[in-house]
């Protein structure tokens, strides 16, 4: 199922909600193999790039993940094998979705935690270091969270009274998002108008790295947030154990706690 707005009226809730674009927001969704950021591949994204005056552009893309999708996964999906046999790879379309976002900011339900994560990810083991340092980041999901605390079809029901029929079908969730965001910004008239923000009042926690491996103190500085070296900063860990450095690298961990890692590394090496 696939929801169908009025741009009219799109531009309408703009206007009155006064939420003030200074560059696009992409509302976007992901269906994956699986909720490894690591191990799993992306084989679905849709996105509504929302431009400052209202206007909306839309897309929908399958890929070959290049491994079999799991039963388990594709019974949340509907996904099959079969549907995606003769797509084009990530890989492929890597630089042509880079293009697309390049410049925007990025909206979804839960994004921040497995959304961009993978799509970073993703990008980067297709050789595209997607730079998310001026990327703002909108989580409708920690929005709704922090105001109601539910999931997204409950949000969908709540404040838009309507039904998720086709939950789990990115361009279903995607749409759902987008309309639970403009309800939202109706609703609640403490919420910013602004994504800078926004991006602020959507984060639950301080995060360096984008999976959480790494967050700031009090006092700013990027800290381990796991294991044994839980709360000590990352540059203590690396001069007391500096195999931990290699560990990280040969290890399981995403792409982007690697890349922070090693920038820390380096900046205490030029010093």
């Amino acid at each position: 199922m696939v929801f169908k707005t009025n741009k009219k009226l799109v531009i309408q809730i703009f206007i009155k909600l006064k939420l003030n674009l200074k560059k696009p927001v992409v509302f976007f969704d992901i269906e994956s193999t699986g909720l490894n950021i690591i191990t799993d591949r992306i084989i679905q994204i849709a996105y509504i790039k929302v431009m400052p005056n209202g206007e909306e552009i839309e897309k929908n893309f399958l890929f070959n993940p290049e491994m079999p999708i799991p039963a388990e996964s594709t019974a949340i999906h509907h996904i099959t094998n079969e549907m995606v046999a003769d797509k084009p790879t990530f890989k492929s379309m890597a630089k042509t979705l880079a293009n697309d976002l390049k410049g925007c900011d990025l909206a979804g339900f839960n994004s921040t935690r497995f959304d961009v994560p993978l799509l970073v990810e993703e990008m980067l083991r297709a050789g595209i270091d997607y730079d998310m340092s001026k990327v703002k980041q909108i989580d409708v999901m920690n929005i709704f969270h922090k105001k109601e605390r539910r999931d997204l079809t409950a949000a969908y029901k709540f404040y838009c009274g309507k039904n998720l029929d086709d939950a789990h079908s990115a361009d279903a969730d995607t749409r759902a998002t987008y309309e639970v965001f403009l309800a939202q910004m109706e609703r609640y008239e403490d919420l910013p108008d602004n994504v800078d923000e926004l991006s602020e009042f959507c984060k639950m926690n301080r995060n360096a790295d984008l999976m959480g491996n790494i967050v700031y103190n009090d006092k700013n500085v990027p800290c381990i947030n796991f294991g044994k070296h839980k709360g000590k900063p990352v540059t203590q860990v690396l001069k007391e154990e500096p195999s931990y450095y290699a560990w990280i690298i040969d290890g399981q961990f995403a792409q982007s706690t690697k890349k922070l890692i090693s920038q820390i590394k380096l900046s205490m090496m030029q010093k």
